[in-house]
């Protein structure tokens, strides 16, 4: 399902699903985690934000200046109302290009709506768009492949790549894994988190390409 039909049917159930959401605290513990990881609480950004609720309410109180992106603009509309001054974006994560670094990126419950073949690509923006000493905070499915699932009558599109698959990319793309949690076992929803590693002082001086 292209990420461009998610949000229309996301547009469909907005109210219900942040009634479902507005009390809950499930997943604020794993960010707290992430956070007290972060060498610099400055920029933050919420991929798949949603309604902009919990996650959103704990990034502001720990001090970060907050960027909101998906591809909902009725999830959007309700964020907006509830924080007129974090900045919200209505973008597919796939065709959206970051505009800085940020300290911490978080996607809870949101990537993984994305197409199979678009997990590479994203995972690896995500990754290249934290700073230094920055933290990507995440869920998938943990299991290879693609699934259909229902939410308040209408159909979604799940897909992950595996667990081992998720962290080579993690390594590939300069991180070091952090956390990797089955929290619903035996259901297949994994957290991870993960540390943009420092870049040795050699690579800094000669990026990738350059001749010493």
């Amino acid at each position: 399902m292209h990420p461009r039909e998610t949000g229309r049917r996301y547009d469909a159930v907005a109210a219900q699903v942040d009634a479902d959401l507005r009390a809950s605290s499930y997943g604020v513990s794993f960010l707290e985690r992430a956070i007290a990881r972060c060498a610099t609480r400055d920029a933050a950004l919420d991929v798949g934000c949603g309604a902009g609720g919990r996650m959103i309410e704990r990034l502001l109180g720990a001090g970060f200046r907050v960027t909101g992106l998906d591809v909902s603009r009725a999830m959007l509309d309700i964020a907006r109302a509830r924080h007129p001054s974090v900045e919200f974006v209505h973008d597919d994560v796939a065709e959206w290009s970051p505009p800085r670094a940020y300290d911490l990126v978080l996607a809870w419950d949101s990537i993984f709506h994305l197409p199979y073949a678009a997990h590479t690509l994203v995972l690896g923006k995500l990754c290249g768009c934290l700073a230094e000493g920055g933290v990507l905070l995440f869920t998938a499915g943990g299991n290879d492949g693609e699934i259909v699932g229902a939410m308040h009558g209408r159909e979604f599109a799940y897909s992950s790549l595996s667990e081992v698959a998720l962290l080579r990319l993690l390594r590939d793309c300069g991180c070091v894994p952090l956390l990797m949690e089955r929290d619903q076992y035996p259901l297949h929803h994994v957290v991870i988190i993960a540390l943009k590693a420092a870049m040795p002082p050699a690579q800094r001086a000669h990026p990738p390409g350059d001749r010493p």
